[in-house]
């Protein structure tokens, strides 16, 4: 059985919520609460993959220290304005 949209929402604000690294919590806490409602399915699918990502790789792309994949490259950049409005 496929997840309802709101479970989908509740499963990657948790995810986003609780990674391990309590900047990257930050940021993506914030990023989620800004954006996560008006996400269409795909951008929900390369945010739901980017949650895979190692934290210590997305805390260095997110902070521009090493460059962001090809594939997660718009998305790190819109994650990485709500880091620098923080």
């Amino acid at each position: 059985m496929s997840e309802t949209r709101e479970n989908r929402l509740k499963r990657i604000w948790m995810r986003s919520k609780y990674r391990g690294i309590r900047e990257m919590d930050l940021i993506l806490q914030q990023f989620c609460q800004d954006n996560l409602e008006q996400m269409d399915e795909a951008t929900l699918d390369l945010y739901d993959a980017l949650l895979y990502e190692n934290d210590q790789d997305l805390y260095q792309w997110v902070t521009g220290q090493v460059e962001t994949p090809e594939k997660f490259r718009a998305l790190v950049h819109d994650i990485s304005l709500t880091f620098n409005r923080a």
